[in-house]
C-alpha cells in the first residue's frame, strides 16, 4: 500500500486513515504528504492509545535531537503525531465533502457491511477525492478453514468478500472508475502450533454465528493433524493470504440528496 503512494497525483489537504490500528501507516502518510492534515481513525480505543504512545515516544526522541542541534525557539511547537479519532468507519464524524484521501489498509474486512462503509467514505470525500484500500480476500486462511471443517461446520474465520463484489459495491456507492487487483502471499511455519499462534495474533472471531464453546482436546488434535497434512517438501506448513487492493475516485454528483437527477448543460456562446 505504501509503495502505491508514489502513484498518487493529487495533493490532499486532509487525509483519513480509516481503521488505522496501531498507526503503522500514519508516519508514511505524513511524510509523503507533509502539508496535509492526517487523521488516524479506529473504533478500538486501545489501538488509539498505542498510537499515542508511539507518537509521544517519537516526539520525545525528536525533541531530544533538536535540543542538541537547534536553539529552543526553533524547536518549539513541533508535533510529530497525526490527529486521532475514535469512531466506526461506517459512521464518520466528518461533514460531507471534507476529505481528500481516504486510506484504509487491511481493515475493511472487519466490518460486516462494507457496502455501508463505501457509501460513507464517498459521502465525506470531496469531488475528485481518492479512496485507497486493501483487505483480505476469500482465499485467506483457506488451510485453516479446511482444518476446522474436519471438526465442525461452525465459522472459525471471517467470510472475506470477493474482489469483484467489492468492485460492484464501489460502483453502487457512486465511485467512478474503480480499479481492483489482488495478490496471494503464502507464509510458512515450522509447526502447526506456531501457525496457530500467528492466527490468534491476527485477531478474534467477531461473527455472531461463531461457536460459543471450546474445542475439546480430541477435536483440537484433529485440527492440528489436518494442518500438518499440508506439509510441503521442505517440512513447513503453509498459510495463505489473499490481499485485495482497490482505489477509486469520487465523481461529480449526478443525483441530489432528494433523488432528483442533475443534468448539466454546456451552452456554447454563438
Amino acid at each position: 500500500m505504501q509503495e502505491r503512494l508514489a502513484l498518487v497525483k493529487i495533493a490532499p489537504q486532509r487525509i483519513v486513515d480509516a481503521g488505522c490500528g496501531e498507526g503503522a501507516d500514519l508516519p508514511a502518510l505524513q511524510q509523503r504528504f507533509a502539508d496535509a492534515h492526517v487523521l488516524g481513525l479506529d473504533a478500538a480505543p486501545a489501538m488509539l492509545r498505542e498510537v499515542r504512545i508511539r507518537q509521544d515516544e517519537a516526539l520525545s526522541s525528536m525533541n531530544r535531537l533538536l535540543t542538541k542541534l537547534l536553539p529552543a525557539s526553533m524547536g518549539a511547537g513541533l508535533n510529530a503525531g497525526a490527529g486521532l479519532v475514535c469512531s466506526d468507519f461506517a459512521r464518520l464524524p466528518f461533514d460531507i465533502n471534507t476529505v481528500d484521501l481516504v486510506w484504509s489498509n487491511l481493515a475493511l474486512h472487519w466490518h460486516p457491511q462494507p457496502d455501508r462503509v463505501f457509501a460513507e467514505w464517498r459521502r465525506v470525500l470531496r469531488v475528485d477525492g481518492l479512496l485507497m484500500f486493501s483487505c483480505f480476500g476469500p482465499d485467506t486462511f483457506k488451510e485453516l478453514r479446511a482444518a476446522f471443517a474436519a471438526v465442525d461446520e461452525a465459522p472459525h474465520a471471517l467470510p472475506f468478500v470477493d474482489m469483484h463484489d467489492f468492485g460492484d459495491m464501489l460502483v453502487n456507492a457512486g465511485f467512478s472508475t474503480p480499479v481492483m487487483d489482488m495478490e496471494t502471499i503464502t507464509v510458512t511455519y515450522a509447526s502447526a502450533a506456531k501457525l496457530m499462534a500467528d492466527v490468534r495474533a491476527w485477531g478474534g472471531n467477531p461473527l455472531a454465528t461463531r461457536r460459543r464453546g471450546l474445542t475439546g482436546a480430541k477435536g483440537w488434535a484433529r485440527i492440528m493433524r489436518a494442518l500438518e497434512r499440508n506439509q510441503g517438501s521442505d517440512g513447513r506448513l503453509p498459510l495463505t493470504f489473499e490481499v485485495i487492493y482497490g482505489h477509486a475516485f469520487r465523481p461529480v454528483s449526478r443525483i441530489t440528496a432528494s433523488g432528483e437527477t442533475i443534468v448539466r448543460l454546456d451552452l456554447r456562446k454563438k
